[in-house]
């Protein structure tokens, strides 16, 4: 790191302690302010950790919040640069939005779960961000609840230092400029890449010359945000469920058309794309048409019909509906339909009786 970036943290991090000092502090009470990264898995606050780390600044915790949604490619890299962190004496957990109230339905355990229960898209569809609130944002504070360092820090009136992997490109200035300003309680935000005037092309140098792969942009695999050309690179399970999740959902749609909202031209040098992801799987062969035809005529039915047969079983005995998906997963006729016959519950009161308990998950 150059002299110049050393100094520039040096001094981030000397106004973010002086910010989150104990205001009440007792011979017990450790003065200097926790620590804490909130990890996306990315490229930003990857690298963000990489130049901290290895330029000598301590970092007490690193969240990274599981929404159970993740692309294939994220999960691999974040157990890979959770080792390198431990390898470095860095402490790494991963926390988890854990649903209580089911009511009825089958316990669900991902955001995408979620929104097969419900029947509905992720709040960033509808041009909100509360997925990200609850999946992962509150995670991290309710684990931060628990923390002994973080309970004495607050009781001596001090803060969290929390760091923010936002880099200086045009839309993380976007989400910066809605943060900045904020006076949280029991947080001090700080925002190490903007502090050293990174964009992305830096974090992905950074990262490179730390002998790691780049990882691949963070995301929920049916999030709005994926760009058309990286449905080319999901396994068929993720484009599958894309497809039912879009099929449940259309019956409630009013103002939009699916994952990415409503269809664009792709004038001004944009990519065109339909509103339904849906739409540009078939159109481009992801998957065939006869299959998406069969998963939108069939399962979004075979799926209230198995959640209503649930609704009389005690919570305690009730499958998760992650039985259901890893069935709707195996694609297999077999464990559906008669050999030859159409996708996917042809006998649907059938089918839903004789589902067990128990269902095998993979």
């Amino acid at each position: 790191m150059s002299t110049f970036h050393a100094t520039a943290l040096e001094s981030a991090f000397a106004d973010w302690r002086a910010q989150a000092a104990p205001k009440q502090a007792d011979a017990f009470t450790d003065t200097e302010p926790p620590v804490m990264v909130a990890y996306g898995g990315g490229v930003d606050s990857t690298a963000m950790l990489i130049e901290l780390i290895e330029s000598g600044f301590h970092i007490d915790v690193v969240l990274f919040a599981d929404t159970g949604s993740e692309k294939p490619a994220t999960y691999a890299f974040v157990e890979l640069f959770g080792e390198w962190l431990r390898a470095r004496g860095v402490r790494f957990e991963v926390v988890r939005y854990e649903p209580r109230n089911f009511k009825n339905f089958p316990p669900y355990h991902s955001l995408d779960e979620n929104c097969f229960t419900n029947g509905t898209l992720p709040s960033i569809s509808f041009g909100f961000s509360s997925c990200s609130q609850k999946w992962k944002i509150e995670p991290q504070n309710r684990w931060a609840e628990a923390w002994p360092r973080a309970q004495a820090t607050w009781r001596a009136s001090g803060k969290i230092i929390k760091l923010i992997g936002y880099d200086c490109s045009p839309a993380d200035a976007k989400r910066y400029a809605h943060r900045e300003g904020y006076d949280d309680p029991r947080y001090v935000y700080g925002y190490p890449l903007r502090t050293l005037g990174w964009v992305r092309q830096d974090c992905e140098d950074r990262i490179a010359a730390a002998g790691l792969p780049v990882p691949p942009k963070s995301a929920c695999f049916m999030c709005a945000a994926t760009k058309p050309w990286e449905l080319h690179t999901f396994p068929v399970e993720l484009l599958r469920r894309i497809v039912l999740m879009e099929a449940r959902a259309e019956p409630r749609l009013q103002k939009i058309e699916g994952l990415w909202r409503n269809g664009v031209k792709g004038t001004r040098g944009g990519q065109p794309r339909p509103g339904r992801m849906t739409d540009y799987i078939r159109a481009e062969g992801l998957l065939p048409s006869a299959e998406v035809d069969a998963i939108r005529a069939a399962a979004p039915g075979a799926l209230v019909a198995w959640q209503h047969a649930q609704a009389d079983v005690p919570i305690a005995a009730r499958p998760a509906l992650a039985e259901w998906l890893a069935m709707f997963d195996m694609r297999s006729s077999a464990d559906f339909d008669a050999p030859g016959g159409p996708a996917y519950f042809s006998s649907l009161d059938a089918a839903v009786a004789a589902w067990p308990v128990s269902a095998p998950c993979h």
